[in-house]
């Protein structure tokens, strides 16, 4: 999904804020404190709401957050680090074939 897309949920995230706010907490508490809220939020809607249909209630919404396993993003994140842009184009790749 396209940053400037909105998505359905978009409009409760000042509403659920304490949540992420928590989730983020505990991440830290398990040593992952450099995830930022935007990122967090960003897998909620790419992966955890990205097939909904129908539109879920704010307690659910507020439920999906705290049901968040630091597993489950880091694998999204490492995921979506290899979708990242390829470094070995253009400028990158000839420093690399002056390397090789």
């Amino acid at each position: 999904m396209n940053q400037a897309e909105t998505h359905m949920y978009d409009r409760f995230r000042e509403t659920v804020r304490p949540f992420l706010k928590s989730k983020l907490e505990e991440f830290e508490l398990y040593g992952y404190d450099s995830v930022k809220e935007e990122e967090l939020w960003e897998f909620l809607k790419n992966k955890k709401w990205r097939k909904e249909k129908e539109e879920k209630l704010l307690y659910q919404i507020a439920s999906d957050i705290l049901s968040v396993k630091v597993g489950e993003y880091m694998n999204y994140a490492t995921v979506e680090a290899f979708k990242g842009p390829n470094w070995f184009e253009g400028e990158g790749k000839d420093v690399l074939e002056k390397l090789l």
